[in-house]
């Protein structure tokens, strides 16, 4: 019986890699590591195209307005936010930020709180990023090059999964939204993509970046499996790097899922 191994990719997009000049644009909010990742990871699936038999990439999606960028804030004298800037329910509450809708205040209130009460992150403000339809936007081309050629080798198609196009709410994660919108289906558990991966017997996860969408969309996969098994899951290390300053997520990350029973391997050693 022929070995069902799905390689999932989050998010290997322009914004996020540290590319070198001249490579066609000016990352927006740029990974350290991240290019060398992308590198091997496309060296990887050149290496195992025959082995893989499914190929899936999540997409940032983002809307120049959007919560979680510095055009949806003012501080408190209406001057800017800036990028990196953590915000929580109880400075918005002070008034020490606000959004510059006014109309939108209750809205984000209710977000703020319902996103605290899950205890996963407080409200980031990063640079905008990964907007619909820009060069930041696109796959890292080395990447978009080896799953290019997987595509003509298999006579398949790609599944390219977009996330974060609700300006409402953060979407970290590619199984669903940090806090759901019960009015937009896009932010509510993923069930094909769950479907997806539970068909595999080997389920490879890759990507940008490990303290963030990676390690949501990982914790996810992990609660929401139907036929559980983590063991099936392997994270391939050296294909994914942190936001500088996160270094320390990126470790709790790593160490949580392999306590799961998750595999962490290098593009290199592993064996498929």
């Amino acid at each position: 019986m022929t070995r069902h191994t799905h390689l999932l990719i989050i998010d290997p997009q322009n914004d996020f890699c540290d590319l070198p000049a001249g490579s066609g644009g000016s990352p927006a909010l740029p990974v350290a590591g991240a290019h060398a990742d992308m590198q091997r990871l496309a060296g990887f699936i050149r290496t195992h195209a025959a082995a893989l038999t499914d190929i899936s990439i999540t997409l940032d999606s983002h809307h120049r307005w959007d919560i979680a960028h510095p055009t949806f804030w003012q501080q408190a004298d209406g001057s800017a936010v800036a990028p990196f800037t953590s915000i929580t329910a109880a400075a918005v509450y002070a008034g020490q930020y606000l959004p510059r809708q006014t109309g939108a205040l209750g809205r984000t209130l209710a977000y703020l709180d319902a996103l605290e009460a899950r205890g996963r992150y407080t409200l980031m403000v990063w640079p905008v990023h990964c907007e619909i339809g820009t060069w930041g936007h696109n796959v890292h081309a080395d990447v978009h090059a080896a799953y290019n050629a997987w595509e003509d080798q298999h006579g398949a198609i790609v599944t390219k999964l977009s996330k974060g196009s609700n300006p409402w709410t953060e979407h970290y994660s590619a199984v669903m939204a940090e806090v759901p919108d019960a009015h937009d289906e896009a932010t509510q558990l993923n069930h094909a993509l769950m479907a997806a991966m539970d068909q595999a017997d080997v389920l490879l996860i890759a990507g940008e970046a490990s303290s963030h969408c990676v390690r949501a969309t990982t914790e996810h996969i992990v609660a929401n499996l139907a036929r559980h098994k983590p063991q099936r899951i392997v994270l391939l290390t050296d294909c994914m790097s942190p936001v500088g300053g996160f270094e320390a997520q990126h470790t709790a990350f790593l160490q949580e899922m392999q306590a799961q029973g998750l595999e962490l391997a290098t593009s290199l050693n592993l064996q498929l």
